[in-house]
């Protein structure tokens, strides 16, 4: 990540891609996004490459790119999508191709409650701290709902 004081330089422009966690090159999409801006490619796929070490290699990773006019630029990483934990929690490779008709995976309510803690660490980097646990868990099963995944508490079916 090339220092940039973010209050001193003007903002150019900002761009969101997904980047899999440990593989950014200068291929596309990295390639593309940053080097029609200007931007130096190998230093965010080193910094990028270094900040996701903590993941399992391939995992698709959000990232939010802020690019200033003197073609520095600054960047932050998020969670992967709800529905990549949902897949991996359910153990699929996609969801129904017509949910609520269709079901195709089950989760526990421990699972969402897990998924959630997770995605509230991005809800912190977003000045959202007022939404609640529980709030982000409901938002969750209803991603779930609509990729065909039922939600099931193991102590009800006993």
């Amino acid at each position: 990540m090339a220092a940039a004081p973010a209050s001193k330089l003007k903002l150019a422009s900002r761009f969101r891609i997904i980047v899999p966690a440990g593989k950014a090159t200068p291929q596309p999409p990295v390639g593309s996004a940053l080097g029609q801006r200007g931007l130096k490619l190998m230093d965010f796929c080193k910094a990028f490459n270094d900040q996701t070490s903590i993941y399992k290699e391939g995992t698709p990773i959000p990232v939010r790119v802020k690019a200033y006019v003197d073609r520095t630029f600054t960047f932050d990483t998020f969670t992967p999508h709800t529905s990549y934990f949902l897949k991996k929690a359910a153990g699929l490779e996609k969801g129904a191709n017509r949910p609520g008709h269709e079901t195709v995976g089950r989760v526990t309510v421990q699972q969402v409650y897990e998924i959630a803690k997770v995605k509230w660490q991005d809800l912190k980097k977003m000045n959202k701290e007022h939404i609640s646990l529980r709030t982000l868990a409901r938002g969750i099963v209803g991603s779930a709902r609509s990729m065909g995944i039922v939600v099931y508490n193991p102590k009800e079916e006993k």
